[in-house]
């Protein structure tokens, strides 16, 4: 049985590293968008590749911009956010139980 708890566990640290990296990822390409960026840079395009599907999924679900600021990076920042403490820690509480 403590096989299927360590396989859990490790499901839970992978996923919470995945979103980690993928918010730092979304923070990013916020900071890329206030200046005057290359598009043609190599990690200018990764960055905007990595994150526009779901940024635009969000902006067409909620159209939130107001002055010229997007919120949709930090609306998925915050769904991160939850999903970090809600997913991973539930996957970590049903590994403990096991």
């Amino acid at each position: 049985m403590f096989v299927v708890n360590n396989f859990m566990m490790a499901i839970a640290q992978l996923i919470n590293f995945v979103l980690t990296l993928y918010m730092w990822i979304i923070i990013g390409r916020a900071v890329i968008s206030w200046v005057n960026a290359d598009r043609y840079n190599p990690i200018v395009r990764f960055l905007y590749e990595a994150t526009e599907p779901v940024l635009s999924r969000i902006r067409r679900i909620l159209p939130l911009s107001f002055g010229g600021i997007d919120f949709a990076p930090m609306i998925l920042i915050l769904v991160i956010m939850f999903l970090q403490n809600f997913l991973v820690q539930t996957l970590k509480q049903l590994a403990m139980g096991m």
